[in-house]
């Protein structure tokens, strides 16, 4: 019986920072040709951006500002920057551009000069508007950049670039694009704060003047985007860090439900694991990758990646006493046997910086990405990304698929029976309290499968091996009604207080063609850590199988005509607030004989 919200853990993701054990000699040079398994060298904290001064573009050289980091790479390395600025007009994105183009190129070994790209026609390579953000985490390279330092207003208290506004492209014009438009959108918490500063600057004095609308709204997307980024490295952080309690491990290794349907997918699958190169994305303390993937199952190479420091050092240690971790520095003859893991220290999004990947070079990804209502935490991302990025082209995602599906719950889904008799006292005022925030809240509980009152419906399914990162927002409908016949069947009118929502994964015969497993987290299944996730209805609805009264004048949902089918219209997006997801719930109560109620529609943030 859900009684009161629960607090809501981090599940298990992605990574970060690889351990000591994985780093190469900076100056050992990569070895031209396709990369081999046995040649995977790590790429040391530079890739991550350490700390240390401002990283050169090339290599691994560190400098105290940006004038001699310039300067050393058109001297070094023959792109001459500031000579670029200048020739293709580019302001301050286009500079923040550039330098996100040319760290991903050469983190893709591909080398650009100037002269190459000088003599670009057109639009330039790195005009799209997702080079603005980062490529490398923490680059201070770009808080840094003083080539527009003459352009400050000196009275101002904000820096101001001054003239047309470019597109990085050496053209005037707007700076357009949905990305951009996306962190404004999600900063908008934060909006007033920045424009009101600047208003006060720029009124502040008669010889100050004031800042054109141009400027204004150009150093504002500075602002929030500089903001938003600080602010998503920040739940990033509390979100890893937060996987360093055991407490979480030892909830997620003893749900049994989960563990088993993990190990019975990876175990009784031979003809997938046999020789198989597995990713492991966000291992925690690498349940996957070393009772599963490696010896037991025959995996010839697996990499485990978490995003937790303290995990990641925890997942090595586990993999080395248990004889399972990777020698790097054994030669040929000594590689083999069950020493086949590696665990790295970052996220999935930024392996490639840690260690040198085959492209696509992995024959299984397997991930524990599920979080309460499926999405919530927002990692299914990053194991998309992880699939578009390291996966061989039909190669095998674990789990394939997903589906969320829903049902209505009844009087005892909610805490009013409790608050009714309090040993012997009647404290249902509280209850009532306590129903009313149920409705402006998600209660993560675990549901009794008696108060379920209406059929199950499917609200959502994902094709894992194929959907794109865009739909894990979506809408979609759910029709519920009650049981016509069998032993759920109820005759009389019921009382629907809410919706609950739980997930279901599947290892498909698509992959998993020895043995296909489901792990399900219904009501009606052993219950999991997951639980479900409750969402309580403003004021219950009325719900029959029975044919209303024709001509009544009672509004549908009501004991005097009761609705025959409840259609809820849901919506579920990630949430401005990083690692969060936004849930709207539309109902409308629909009578027998065609008449229709709608209630305001209910926003519930996880």
């Amino acid at each position: 019986m859900a009684t009161q919200a629960r607090e809501l853990p981090p599940k298990q993701e992605l990574p970060r920072d690889d351990g000591d054990d994985y780093e190469d000699d900076e100056d050992e040079e990569e070895e031209e040709g396709e990369e081999g398994w046995d040649d995977w060298e790590s790429d040391g904290d530079d890739a991550a951006g350490g700390s240390g001064g401002l990283l050169c573009l090339f290599c691994s050289a560190r400098f105290d500002s940006d004038g001699p980091l310039f300067a050393h790479c058109g001297s070094v390395h023959g792109f001459d920057f500031h000579k670029l600025v200048r020739e293709l007009g580019l302001d301050f994105y286009g500079c923040i551009k550039l330098i996100n183009f040319v760290r991903s190129k050469v983190a893709e070994n591909k080398c650009w000069s100037c002269a190459e790209i000088s003599q670009l026609e057109g639009k330039v390579p790195w005009a799209e508007d997702s080079y603005l953000k980062p490529f490398m985490e923490d680059d201070s390279l770009l808080h840094s950049l003083s080539i527009f330092d003459d352009e400050e207003d000196e009275d101002c208290g904000m820096p101001v670039v001054t003239g047309e506004c470019s597109v990085g492209n050496g053209r005037s014009g707007e700076l357009q694009g949905n990305g951009l438009n996306t962190i404004i959108d999600d900063c908008s918490d934060i909006s007033a704060r920045f424009e009101k500063a600047v208003t006060t600057e720029s009124n502040g004095g008669d010889n100050n003047g004031s800042l054109s609308e141009e400027q204004t709204d150009r150093q504002l997307k500075i602002t929030r985007a500089s903001v938003t980024a600080k602010e998503i490295k920040k739940v990033d952080d509390n979100y890893f860090g937060s996987y360093s309690s055991f407490g979480i491990h030892r909830e997620m290794l003893g749900d049994k439900v989960r563990t088993d349907a993990y190990r019975d997918a990876l175990l009784d699958n031979p003809s997938l694991m046999n020789g198989a190169t597995v990713l492991d994305v966000g291992c925690g303390t690498g349940i996957l990758s070393l009772g599963f993937s490696s010896a037991k199952a025959g995996a010839s190479r697996v990499v485990a990646v978490d995003g937790s420091a303290k995990m990641s050092s925890v997942a090595t240690h586990v993999a080395k006493n248990n004889g399972l971790l990777y020698d790097e520095n054994a030669n040929t003859e000594q590689k083999g046997g069950p020493q086949v893991i590696s665990v790295v220290h970052t996220k999935a999004e930024e392996l490639n910086h840690k260690i040198v990947v085959p492209p696509n070079g992995f024959d299984v990804l397997v991930s524990e990405w599920m979080g309460y209502c499926l999405l919530y935490e927002s990692m299914l991302s990053s194991v998309i990304y992880a699939r578009d990025h390291f996966l061989k082209p039909g190669g095998a995602i674990l789990p394939d698929t997903a589906t969320i599906l829903g049902a209505g719950f009844g009087r005892g889904g909610t805490s009013l029976p409790f608050w009714e008799n309090v040993y012997g006292f009647d404290m249902s005022c509280i209850g009532k309290e306590v129903t009313g925030s149920s409705a402006r809240f998600p209660v993560v509980d675990v549901l009794d499968s008696k108060d379920v009152v209406t059929d199950t419906a499917v609200l959502h399914y994902f094709d894992l091996a194929t959907m794109k990162e865009s739909e894990m927002d979506f809408t979609a409908s759910l029709e519920l009604r009650l049981p016509e016949s069998g032993a759920a069947a109820v005759a009389g009118v019921t009382w629907c207080h809410g919706i609950v929502l739980w997930f279901d994964t599947g290892f498909t015969d698509r992959f998993c063609k020895d043995k296909p497993v489901v792990l399900s987290t219904s009501p009606f299944s052993t219950p999991t850590h997951w639980s479900q996730t409750i969402f309580t209805f403003e004021e219950p609805i009325a719900i029959t199988n029975e044919k209303s009264v024709v001509g009544s004048s009672a509004s549908v949902g009501s004991a005097e005509c009761p609705a025959g089918t409840i259609r809820s219209r849901i919506s579920i997006v990630r949430a401005s607030e990083h690692r969060s997801i936004d849930i709207s719930i539309e109902t409308t109560g629909i009578s027998s004989d065609g008449r229709k109620r709608s209630w305001p529609a209910q926003i519930f943030n996880l």
